[in-house]
This record gives structure tokens, C-alpha cells and sequence, in this order.
């Protein structure tokens, strides 16, 4: 069988996607060849590929390293699984097949004032942002470059908001305190633009900003929201839409883009959603279709070792 092999950029902990992409690649006739550019040698990720210790995202010569780990190893796909290694991934997008944004996109989206003033622009619906004169009431402050829920102050008065001594550095907008949040596993032809799979669901358990039990949902609502924000935003490739109903009017407002797969796409893939597929047939010149996703698949994540000896 013909190879393909593919670089995950901070794929430490996705095993299970890298065992959904080999899959998707035999179902294709070919074979899979799996590779992980991290920080550290002993990753669970060494189970089904190799690592390659590399260099930070922000290093100047970040980008001539992974040119030279792909020459080297034969890559012809590139997978970004970190905030920090969209960009780097969306600028060798030219030379690798890459399923993410624009350069500049990524820094839009991993900017929460930036993304909002940009949603606002374009006429999506969004929490309510604070301004200056507005009254203080109910508020939520997230850091502006903040990710998996860290650093978020709740704001219920002035004194709260005062507290925050650099409110430059954080998106507040109106607190939704009665909601459903929602996580679309989404895919868009990078070619055309055409939306083939929005595949909602509800984080059941989440651990240290990691779900850990998720299940997809049928809510037409949501999925029109999500594909209204791709359409507008043009994003392509793999994305991940946050989008919140408010419990207390049924409005269905987005929250934020992030750029990649989430972690808990594993959950849509299995409902239907061949995000790894769609992947594949995009780097392979293979045509693409839509995906029908299955409502009510349920996925619970457990943790497993992998055991490295020194030698």
C-alpha cells in the first residue's frame, strides 16, 4: 500500500485521533505514517507514531526546522493541535498540505478582543461587550490570549471590575449564567469554501480544561449559527466554533473560533463527522462530500500510561 505521513504539531496526547486518521488512510488504500513535533521524547503520542523533539512555537527558526523534520521524514500533511502551532502551521501552508486559517486569521481568533470586534463586524451574534458608561452588572472578563478557562473573572459590581488592573488585557462582555455550551466540530473545504460537516455537541465533564465526556446533539439553531460564523469569518480547513444558548431567552450567541480539532472531535468522528478523512482527501486530491453526523453518540475519556524505559 502507498504511504501517506503526516506531522502533528503538538499532538502529545491524541491518540485516538491518530488511530481515526490511520483508519481514515485505509479505508483509502494507504497507509498512515504518524509523527509528533513536541517538546519532550516521552509523549503518549509515541504509542502510535514517532516523536520529534523540536522547538518552541515562537523560536525564529521554527519554521526551517520543521521544513527540514518534513524533507526528512516525507510529510505531506501538517495537523496543528496547540493554539501556538496554528499560525506556524498556516504559514508552511504554501509547501504542505495544511487544514488551518490564514496567518492572520490565527492571530484574530487567538485574540478575544480582536475575534469579538470582528464577529461584531460582520454581524454575528455575540454576548454583549462592555464599554466604558456602560453599567457594571453581570459581566465576565476572559484574558484576551487566555485558553481552556483559565484566568476568567466573574464581575457583579464595580469593585470588581476595578480589581482587574490591566482591563486591556481581557474580553469582558455580558455574563450568561443560565446556558448550554455547545463545542461544533466543524471541516471546510479548503479549496472551495463549502461547509461539509458541523457536528454540535454538549461538554458533559471537563478536567483542567479538557473534556472528558462529550455527546453530539441535534439543534438546528446552533449549526446554523456555526455555519453563518464560517461562511462570514471564510475560515477553512479544521475548526472548532464555542457557541452558548441562553437559557433564559433561547438566543444562541458564538462564543469563540478556535483555529484546529479539538480535543473532543474524537466524539463527532465517531458519530460520522471523517474530519481525519476529509483531511486526507483534501492532501490526496481526492473529491469530498458532506457528512451526516449521528445525534446522541456519547464518548467518556480515560487516562491510559505509556511506559518509557531509559536505556
Amino acid at each position: 500500500m502507498p504511504t501517506v505521513n503526516l506531522l502533528f504539531l503538538g499532538g502529545a496526547k491524541r491518540v485516538s485521533m491518530a488511530r481515526h486518521f490511520k483508519a481514515a488512510a485505509a479505508a483509502l488504500g494507504y497507509e498512515c505514517g504518524i509523527y509528533s513535533y513536541e517538546m519532550s521524547l516521552r509523549e503518549p503520542i509515541a504509542c502510535e507514531g514517532t516523536v520529534i523533539e523540536g522547538l518552541r512555537w515562537s523560536d525564529p527558526a521554527v519554521l526551517d526546522d520543521l521544513r527540514r523534520v518534513c524533507d526528512e521524514h516525507g510529510i505531506r500533511v501538517i495537523v496543528p493541535f496547540v493554539d501556538g502551532a496554528v499560525r506556524v502551521a498556516a504559514m508552511l501552508a504554501d509547501e504542505y498540505s495544511v487544514p488551518a486559517c490564514s496567518p492572520d486569521m490565527a492571530d484574530t481568533m487567538f485574540d478575544k478582543v480582536a475575534a469579538a470586534r470582528l464577529f461584531e463586524k460582520l454581524g454575528l451574534d455575540i454576548p454583549a461587550t462592555w464599554h466604558e458608561g456602560v453599567p457594571v452588572e453581570c459581566l465576565i472578563a476572559k484574558p484576551r490570549r487566555g485558553s481552556a478557562s483559565k484566568g476568567i473573572v466573574a464581575i457583579d459590581c464595580e469593585a470588581d471590575l476595578y480589581a482587574i488592573a490591566d482591563r486591556d488585557a481581557y474580553l469582558i462582555q455580558r455574563r450568561i449564567d443560565r446556558r448550554i455550551e455547545y463545542t461544533c466540530d466543524c471541516y471546510v473545504d479548503t479549496s472551495t469554501g463549502e461547509v461539509l460537516v458541523v457536528s454540535p455537541r454538549v461538554r458533559l465533564d471537563v478536567a483542567g480544561g479538557e473534556v472528558t465526556r462529550t455527546r453530539t446533539v441535534a439543534d438546528g439553531d446552533v449549526a446554523d449559527l456555526a455555519v453563518r460564523t464560517l461562511v462570514a469569518t471564510g475560515l477553512r480547513g479544521a475548526v472548532t466554533v464555542q457557541i452558548m444558548r441562553d437559557l433564559d431567552t433561547g438566543r444562541v450567541v458564538l462564543m469563540e473560533i478556535n483555529p484546529r480539532l479539538g480535543g473532543g472531535c474524537v466524539c463527532s468522528v465517531a458519530a460520522g463527522a471523517d474530519i481525519p478523512g476529509m483531511i486526507l482527501r483534501q492532501a490526496l486530491g481526492m473529491p469530498l462530500s458532506r457528512a451526516t453526523v449521528s445525534p446522541g453518540v456519547e464518548i467518556a475519556r480515560y487516562p491510559q500510561e505509556v511506559v518509557f524505559y531509559d536505556r
